[in-house]
């Protein structure tokens, strides 16, 4: 019997005991890497198929964009010592995600001789005829091919069973807090947005008037991506507010201390930065109120061009601070690399906003109750769809 397992940043456990490749099962191996939300949207995938499966976990060297770049499908870009092995038997199913593990799923595919199926979600840097598969969303610009399927959100793992779960678990820390009670989930940086000290008091601001206006309190939850810098400067803005009870979480690598999934369950309105697609998918999927944080400014805004925020904006910025070392980067990065490594997650905000499953944070709260998606399932049967072609039972 073989057993897998692996934590993400909301503390979920995945886990399997079963015998991979057993009869018609097909064996399945999951590529995982550093990036919590690429990793929860291969976890969605693999416990939605109901195939038992195996977790292989990276760590990349500092070097590994070049050699994945220069050699295709290759190892190199992998330190060995500190990843899981990969050894034969070889899978008949690999489910990966981000550019890190690209490379090497497609050399698991050339040792299993070319018949491993190769799923990968997100957006490609080989063409799409390299993959089986490419689950993908709005916010990529990836070209339309018979082995794309475009589904409107990144897959998740929240469940009903899972935040009532959480629910259980956390109800207790937020027991004393009034209600109504405002989650606020945090992400960071993301090409063109900035969240550094400024937008981080901007957020905390935001959240704070909505629990005031309510007689509410705040709970927030950062993430890896959170800087400390932008850290400290909300828990600055939270403690100087008196009248708003509240409590921060910095994130640490440690899943078990983790409120997200709690927060998700307990929380009576969701605020969530808009620079994160998979913390966006996981709170509308609560059917929660939830609203979005509008992290960027003048040419970067989320919101439509035309559609002005409901509670006066900070401050423009500065020449200074538009000529910060950081804000040029990131203006670079969004205006120079080609076009099909870009992302505009423009494309999935505004088309939720617009079908009434979040607003803008600042704005009236949406109705509550999100409308059931589609996606998984959509993703599964096209899953399944790639053994039942070739006569292989995947059943």
């Amino acid at each position: 019997m073989m057993k897998s397992s692996l934590k993400d940043e909301t503390g979920i456990l995945a886990e399997t005991s079963a015998k991979p490749g057993a009869g018609n099962v097909p064996r399945v191996w999951l590529l995982t890497g550093y990036r919590a939300g690429d990793n929860a949207q291969v976890l969605a995938l693999a416990e939605a198929l109901g195939w038992p499966f195996e977790v292989k976990h990276f760590v990349y060297r500092p070097y590994e964009f070049l050699t994945n770049r220069l050699l295709g499908a290759t190892l190199a870009g992998v330190d060995l010592g500190r990843s899981d092995a990969l050894t034969p038997p070889w899978p008949d199913l690999i489910i990966t995600a981000g550019r890190r593990n690209e490379p090497i799923a497609r050399w698991i595919k050339e040792r299993a001789d070319g018949r491993a199926r190769l799923i990968h979600l997100g957006r490609s840097w080989a063409t799409p005829d390299r993959f089986d598969l490419i689950v993908t969303t709005p916010q990529y610009d990836v070209p339309a091919h018979p082995n794309v399927l475009q589904i409107d959100a990144p897959l998740h793992r929240v469940t009903a069973a899972r935040l009532s779960d959480a629910a259980e678990r956390w109800r207790s820390s937020v027991a004393h807090l009034p209600r109504p009670l405002i989650g606020v989930l945090v992400g960071g940086d993301s090409p063109p947005y900035v969240f550094d000290a400024r937008v981080a008091q901007r957020l905390g601001s935001e959240a704070l008037a909505v629990a005031r206006g309510r007689n509410g309190s705040v709970v927030v939850a950062t993430s890896p991506r959170t800087s400390q810098i932008a850290t400290s400067a909300l828990a600055a803005v939270l403690a100087a507010a008196s009248d708003v009870p509240s409590y921060l979480y910095r994130w640490t690598a440690d899943a078990d201390g983790n409120p997200y999934t709690g927060y998700l369950a307990l929380a009576d309105i969701l605020v969530v930065t808009g620079d994160s697609m998979s913390m966006i998918a996981e709170a509308c999927a609560t059917g929660k109120p939830v609203q979005i944080f509008d992290m960027g400014e003048g040419w970067t805004r989320m919101r439509a061009g035309d559609a002005a925020p409901a509670v006066p904006a900070s401050a423009p910025l500065s020449l200074t601070e538009r000529l910060r070392p950081k804000r040029l980067l990131h203006w670079l990065v969004a205006h120079w690399l080609p076009r099909r490594i870009r992302r505009d997650i423009r494309n999935i905000l505004r088309p939720l906003v617009a079908h009434g499953q979040a607003s803008w944070l600042g704005d009236d709260l949406p109705a509550a109750g999100a409308a059931s998606s589609t996606d998984l399932p959509r993703a599964v049967a096209r899953a399944k769809s790639l053994f039942k072609r070739s006569g292989d039972s995947g059943q």
